[in-house]
């Protein structure tokens, strides 16, 4: 019998057979719910361990630095695995956002060798690895005696893979053939619109499928639902206030931050005048519908108002309306998903990503070491139990994204989100030039886009104006 169930795991392991059919065949097999779970828990750890000497360095240790994030709890939660196949300790210290990048730049700035790896965004990357504090992972990925032949690293989103590679040449391609893999895609999110589908029934509202109709959607929300507002998305003085439905809608019309000169030089190109008409839009839609208080708006404030009921949709982070489906918000259960391209002309959405990432400091004692575990945080292995048993959502890997159980987990708790997901993920990617000027740009950009919300410039002036000092400041630094 216990032959059977040895086998019965092995295709499950394989992804021959589906949750629901392995647990009702190890039931027939007389295998209880702990013993299934044992067993499971053995025979992956073996399997995992196979063609690759997991326990070479058995009685090291690493320490990470962390953003307080689910994907972090996720990971904690799955320690024990990695520490039982490897023979490794982790060690780690957790901060909050508002000062996690701090903390980051604090200890690669000092060229402190407390921390062996670490959680970064790929923008970050753009100023890291040009400084020489983060390791080219290239040289990792390609050795055979360093990183396991279940790896996969082809299994890795396509577009993830290419937006945390760049060469350091500012405006070149991310993703190059000479590109430096300055950090591993570990979990992302796209945006689209996340909406509270109980406010749209009440007010018989229909989901918006591009820019005009999100206008006119939000404006009746507000209208008709008499409380809530219409629609919500960032506003504060900060870069993250464009990077991400902002920019998803703008790379939509074909538009971008800066465009490269036949000399290799950079301009600025956000004053054009298909990029007016945009603003303009974006601008009278938050005048229209946004929240009172919008320039003081974080991803925090937009998403606790869609979980609270003060708002009626969301065009931000997918995984920010994932988090508001569920846990003690006034409207779990409530929330819905929706792909959305901004240009009515468009085939599909053009979603920008924010990628966490893991990166490898430069000035850490024990790489091989860090390298056994970044490679256990992004692997199949680890993707399958975040996703499947944590809220380890977006995941990196296709391979998890095609797994039937997490298939069948998200679609039947949260309505409309596989499908968003799909329909963007060929076309997300970061849209951004890299060079080192991206958080001073577009910091003045969401600066600039306040000031044309409290009506203390007209829309085409600013972005005139904006596209001047840009220039100026790309000449400054010797890009323009």
């Amino acid at each position: 019998m216990l032959r059977k169930q040895k086998k019965l795991v092995s295709r499950y392991l394989r992804g021959d057979v589906g949750r629901r059919d392995f647990l009702k065949g190890m039931a027939a097999l007389g295998a209880t719910a702990t013993a299934t779970g044992t067993l499971l828990g053995t025979m992956s750890s073996q399997a995992l361990a196979a063609d690759f000497d997991w326990k070479k360095y058995q009685g090291k240790s690493v320490k990470l630095l962390l953003n307080k994030h689910p994907y972090v709890d996720a990971m904690i939660a799955n320690l024990p695995a990695f520490e039982a196949l490897t023979g490794m300790k982790v060690e780690y210290d957790i901060f909050p956002e508002d000062v996690y990048f701090d903390k980051v730049t604090a200890a690669l700035s000092s060229r402190s060798s407390e921390y062996d790896a670490f959680m970064t965004g790929a923008y970050m990357t753009w100023t890291y690895g040009p400084a020489g504090w983060v390791v080219d992972l290239n040289e990792f990925i390609s050795d055979p005696t360093k990183t396991n032949p279940g790896y996969r690293w082809d299994d890795v989103l396509p577009g993830l893979r290419a937006s945390t590679a760049w060469d350091g040449i500012p405006g070149s391609k991310l993703g190059s053939a000479n590109a430096k893999q300055w950090c591993i895609p570990w979990g992302y999110e796209l945006n689209n619109l996340s909406y509270n589908k109980r406010y749209f029934d009440k007010a018989g509202l229909s989901v918006p499928t591009n820019m005009d109709e999100m206008i006119e959607t939000a404006a009746k929300a507000q209208r008709d639902l008499g409380g809530p507002y219409g629609i919500g998305v960032r506003g504060s003085r900060s870069w993250a206030t464009i990077h991400p439905g902002f920019l998803s809608g703008y790379a939509n019309f074909g538009q971008k931050d800066l465009t490269m000169r036949s000399d290799g030089t950079l301009q600025a190109a956000m004053n054009t005048d298909t990029s007016k008409a945009f603003h303009r839009q974006w601008v009278t839609m938050i005048q229209e519908s946004g929240p009172k208080n919008w320039s003081t708006y974080t991803w925090y404030q937009v998403g606790t108002d869609l979980g609270a009921g003060a708002s009626a949709m969301i065009y931000d982070a997918d995984i920010l309306g994932y988090f508001m489906n569920g846990g003690d918000n006034k409207e779990r259960g409530n929330i819905a998903y929706a792909a959305f391209a901004a240009n009515p002309e468009a085939q599909a959405p053009s979603p920008n990503v924010w990628i966490w990432s893991l990166a490898m400091s430069n000035f850490s004692k024990r790489k091989d070491e860090a390298w056994y575990f970044m490679q256990w945080a992004s692997g199949i292995e680890h993707g399958l139990f975040g996703a499947g048993k944590m809220d380890f959502v977006n995941p990196v890997r296709q391979s998890v994204w095609n797994n039937e159980d997490f298939r069948t987990r998200i679609a039947d708790k949260y309505p409309g989100y596989l499908d968003q997901h799909d329909a963007s993920a060929a076309n997300a990617q970061i849209y951004f030039t890299p060079q080192p000027l991206f958080f001073d740009l577009t910091t003045e950009w969401a600066s600039m886009l306040q000031q044309m919300v409290a009506n203390q410039v007209p829309v085409d002036e600013g972005l005139d104006m904006l596209a001047e000092s840009v220039n100026k400041q790309l000449r400054d630094a010797g890009l323009s």
